[in-house]
């Protein structure tokens, strides 16, 4: 059968098999279906058993061994009926991906055959090899046991026949190996800290959730061009590839009318995360040909990250039924937008207040502006660990490319808000603190405008923007897991807020009143974090040397910026709020280095591979023909007329003749470079190493292939084109 053929069978199959799974119901009617969730709960729990686990999920309480085996039989109850056969902990190591080691639901029962069996011990617990994933040195290979444990707070939840149990990733001595562990350290610590600063203001509130609702860019890719690209293959971006003509320069793409065969696959993907109560909401076309962007409804922040990793996986599964690849690299291509994960970030009471939204009084106001200016104080002070928590390899060649925030993180606050702070500064304690007979608070200055959330603009160009009622932090890459980011900026405001507290408390025991001391701590603060509020355009060069003065972290190297986790001042930030101690923070920063080291390596190899035995053979083939013509010419015309007819054909064979030189070249040096810095033994000095000598070879080896691209006949070239690879027939 042909290759044609084939493909052609396949896709017909793809079809139906798609047409299987899309149901022809109302989204409410099957959503949440594959998940665990209150009403399955409720339904396979006894009375007693749904209230325990209902209460543990609300409040953190923890659970005993004996409610846990009633939990696991129910639990195995309902998969059982939807055809499940195995079970695993689905865990998030320090890879930005997922990890998952499926067992059966079989043991003995001691009369030669099997039963389903899941106890509340497997349930809560089990032991994957911890040697097997990056540690940053806690666990020597020899020493392989770490420990799985189940996440209460998010739901199990069925993918084909396997049922899935959210669960942190701990090492045997007890150090968080993953996302998840310090993420939800983060955010308890968040509600304690905002609690206790709520406690001003209302006595109502009993907890604070923090919310997190991503957006996720992402491209599509035919699966074809994808498998005769081997460095998309292999590093997941081109790493050669001169730009098309047409690209993204008439703005046709973004939001336009979404391509037939994207529609489907849109559509398939929104039916499964349905059934995995993910809520999506939104797709559209994003600004480069073939970049789309998927974004559901806010939820709680542990629950939203695990669903945008189940997203991300869930993704590459479905797009292959619809014979694409999707490609979550912040950069697949040069010359167009590369795709980002913007994280919306807010919190809210359990009384339904949004702690970044306006009220209708004056102590509501007073409240929202406390809790805004703790935030800035927050990205002020832990501006350098807020950058390191977003880079990578793959996100720096984003980053500030006039197409992403810049690498230096700025907060964007719109002109109605910062008039509002630059009042507060400038007013004095009487004008601005005034108590009535009521003992309600006012603000001299006057309300702040309900419609306030509306009339605050939007600036694609800060990292950290207030967009109305939250703030979004934009610079995450769209490979990226948000927890990296979210307990970077969870960590930061819980401790801003305790030294707000601190602060606060100081000047009540020298006898001033609440409402004074909050007045005078809030004007301190806002005149403190002004170096971080930046409303212009982020991309000018003008904006650097800006930054720069201000004392803004501009640094641009990966490896470097790394160093941030440990500073005195984050090492000492994580220490009290409890969420990463310092042999954690020296681990991670391991794994960062040593990740960062492998992915330049690999499109290092991948390059000097694409160069020497696809790119270099062809080049030399056309350029014999040149040189056959060039002879031919020569036999045939003589004098003037053959230096004018072969001019053309000798300037391009000398141009070609240079480039060949130059790519070899620096294919030697790089490969060079490269053994030079592996012979480097501290991770951080090698990941330096790669960055300053190995890296700049990718762009520089790149630039002359690229030319060549334009003057190698099309028919010879032996990679498919960006013409080709970024637009969808």
């Amino acid at each position: 059968m042909s290759t044609f053929r084939f493909n052609a069978v396949e896709k017909a199959s793809n079809r139906k098999a798609i047409e299987a799974v899309i149901p022809k119901q109302k989204v409410s009617e099957y959503f949440g279906e594959n998940v665990f969730n209150r009403k399955a709960m409720k339904k396979y729990l006894s009375k007693e058993t749904f209230e325990i686990l209902t209460q543990a999920i609300d409040t953190g309480t923890r659970l005993g061994r004996g409610i846990a085996n009633h939990i696991a039989a129910g639990m195995k109850m309902w998969a059982l009926e939807k055809g499940v056969t195995h079970y695993t902990h689905w865990f998030q190591p320090l890879t930005d991906g997922t990890a998952e080691k499926h067992d059966a639901f079989v043991e003995f029962d001691g009369n030669g055959g099997i039963i389903e069996e899941f106890s509340g011990k497997l349930l809560v617990q089990q032991e994957p090899d911890a040697s097997s994933f990056p540690s940053g040195g806690l666990r020597n290979t020899f020493e392989a046991r770490g420990y799985s444990a189940w996440d209460p707070s998010s739901p199990a939840f069925i993918v084909d026949d396997t049922l899935c149990i959210p669960t942190v990733f701990i090492a045997y001595t007890g150090e968080a190996l993953d996302y998840k562990t310090p993420l939800i350290r983060s955010i308890e610590v968040l509600s304690e800290a905002a609690k206790e600063v709520c406690d001003y203001f209302s006595e109502n509130v009993n907890k604070i959730t923090c919310f997190l609702g991503w957006e996720q860019e992402y491209f599509l890719v035919d699966e074809d061009l994808y498998s005769a690209r081997p460095d998309l293959s292999l590093t997941e971006r081109t790493l050669l590839g001169h730009e098309s003509a047409k690209n993204q320069q008439l703005d046709d793409h973004y939001f336009g009318a979404i391509p037939s065969r994207v529609q489907e696959f849109m559509k398939d993907l929104e039916t499964e995360c349905y059934r995995l109560g993910i809520p999506v909401k939104t797709r559209h076309n994003e600004v480069a040909p073939n970049q789309f962007e998927l974004a559901p409804i806010f939820e709680e922040c542990n629950l939203a990250n695990d669903h945008n990793q189940l997203l991300m996986s869930v993704m590459k599964r479905v797009s292959r039924r619809h014979n694409f690849r999707v490609l979550l690299h912040e950069k697949p291509f040069m010359g167009v937008n590369g795709s980002g994960k913007h994280c919306n970030w807010s919190m809210g009471t359990d009384t339904g207040v949004n702690l970044f939204s306006p009220g209708k009084d004056s102590e509501d106001n007073l409240r929202f502006i406390t809790f805004v200016v703790n935030t800035l104080m927050a990205v002020h002070r832990f501006n350098p660990l807020l950058k390191a928590s977003i880079a990578s390899a793959s996100n720096a060649y984003r980053l500030g490319a006039n197409e992403a925030p810049p690498a230096i993180i700025s907060s964007f606050l719109g002109k109605e808000i910062s008039e509002v702070l630059d009042r507060f500064e400038n007013s004095s304690i009487e004008d601005a603190v005034k108590v009535d007979d009521k003992k309600r608070l006012a603000l001299g200055f006057g309300q702040i405008p309900e419609l306030l959330l509306d009339n605050t603009d939007r600036n694609r160009t800060s990292p950290f923007a207030f967009t109305g009622n939250r703030f979004e932090f934009r610079a995450l890459g769209s490979s990226a897991n948000c927890g990296s980011a979210m307990l970077a900026l969870n960590s930061a405001v819980a401790y801003q807020l305790r030294q707000f507290k601190k602060d606060v408390e100081k000047l009540r025991l020298e006898g001033k009143s609440k409402e004074v001391a909050i007045f005078e701590i809030l004007k301190a603060y806002i005149k403190e974090s002004k170096p971080i509020r930046f409303d212009g355009n982020g991309y000018s060069d003008d904006w650097r040397e800006e930054a720069e003065r201000r004392g803004l972290d501009c640094e641009n190297s990966v490896p470097l910026q790394y160093d941030a986790y440990l500073t005195p001042q984050v090492v000492e930030m994580f220490k009290e709020t409890n969420v990463l101690n310092i042999k954690e923070l020296k681990a991670r920063n391991e794994v960062k280095w040593e990740i960062y080291i492998k992915k330049v390596q690999i499109e290092a190899r991948v390059l000097g591979d694409l160069s020497l035995n696809h790119i270099i053979p062809v080049v030399i083939q056309y350029q014999s023909l040149l040189l056959d013509t060039i002879a031919k010419l020569k036999d045939t015309f003589e004098g003037e007329e053959y230096e004018d007819l072969s001019a053309e054909p000798r300037r391009l064979t000398r141009k070609i003749a240079q480039h060949i030189c130059a790519v070899t070249r620096m294919v030697d040096e790089m490969i060079e470079a490269r053994k030079k810095a592996n012979r480097i033994a501290d991770l951080r000095s090698k990941a330096i190493a790669y960055h300053d000598t190995v890296a700049p070879y990718l762009d520089e080896i790149r630039c002359h292939i690229d030319n060549l691209e334009l003057m190698v006949d099309n028919q010879m070239w032996p990679l498919p084109k960006y013409r080709e690879l970024l637009f969808i027939r």
